[in-house]
């Protein structure tokens, strides 16, 4: 079984910043995509921010030169740097492991327990 550990959430003013990260752990052979997602009240889950194993990258259209995404292989950790958050970027953020390839080459994704983000002054 693999599990996903978010941490980093928090209370922060508008203009600040914060790291989140996520740490997949388990029987893991390699992992294909890891990404952050994020759901306000209200409304639907959506993508923030995806890195490929190689380190492609792709951002909402919302968080694009604010959020930096990355990743380390050898630990199975994603990261989030957000900067210059706004009220609007206030939600429970996902961490998502995607094309989680087990020992037995069995191919599974994963989701987080989710962290909350709020930005308010």
């Amino acid at each position: 079984q693999v599990q996903l550990v978010e941490s980093g959430g928090g209370l922060v003013q508008p203009g600040g910043s914060l790291r989140l990260s996520c740490a997949a752990s388990g029987s893991i052979f390699s992992i294909n995509a890891m990404g952050w997602y994020r759901q306000a009240p209200g409304k639907q889950r959506e993508l923030v921010a995806v890195i490929s194993r190689g380190g492609t990258t792709n951002y909402a259209y919302s968080v694009k030169g604010r959020f930096t995404i990355s990743r380390d292989n050898t630990k199975n950790t994603v990261y989030l740097q957000m900067n210059s958050l706004k009220p609007e970027d206030t939600a429970v953020y996902y961490c998502n492991a995607d094309g989680v390839m087990d020992y037995l080459k069995r191919i599974s994704d994963y989701w987080g327990q989710g962290t909350q983000v709020t930005v308010s002054s």
